[in-house]
């Protein structure tokens, strides 16, 4: 990400992450036999711990040319997605979301292959409905001042060429006036 790219708007989570995350894995856990055995050690302590780190590790920021996220506690994840890459922003809301009044944002890149997941999943952002307005209205910005950015670089060459023209003529009539002498 350039360093003089001014940022936008920068994410607050909702600590209810934290809850819904333990409940979450938990639930996981519970459908595997594996898991079953690792239930107990998940919700007396192992869970709010990782929950706990996981929540202070959370960062997004909107800037004016890119959505940048951290993420993660024994694999840290930061990724940066240009806004003309991201093609859609998906708003998902399920039982358990709504019981923490918390809600997924998904973001969906260009160049993406059918079977891959979305590139980024952001879950219990503060105004996510906002921060999802912001990202779709950046992303115009930067796709109308793409196409109405100025054709001045093919002037510029047309001119040069020009000039190159006139410098070549020269020296020719330059050259043809000493083969004469």
């Amino acid at each position: 990400m350039e360093t003089s790219d001014k940022s936008v708007f920068k994410a607050q989570f909702n600590e209810l992450v934290k809850p819904y995350m333990v409940l979450y894995v938990g639930s996981l856990f519970f459908v595997t036999v594996i898991g079953i055995v690792l239930l107990p050690f998940w919700f007396l302590g192992v869970g709010q711990w990782w929950s706990r780190h996981y929540y202070d590790k959370l960062e997004c920021e909107l800037t004016e040319t890119a959505i940048r996220f951290k993420k993660g506690i024994l694999v840290q994840v930061e990724k940066t997605i240009p806004l003309e890459n991201i093609q859609d922003v998906t708003f998902v809301e399920g039982p358990l979301l709504k019981y923490f009044h918390l809600c997924i944002l998904k973001f969906e890149t260009a160049g993406q292959s059918a079977g891959q997941a979305n590139d980024m999943q952001l879950v219990g952002i503060i105004n996510a409905q906002e921060l999802r307005n912001l990202i779709l209205s950046q992303r115009q910005k930067r796709m109308q001042a793409k196409n109405t950015a100025p054709a001045n670089p093919v002037s510029d060459n047309a001119v040069v060429l020009q000039e190159i023209k006139e410098l070549l003529a020269d020296i020719k009539g330059i050259m043809q006036s000493q083969r004469v002498q």
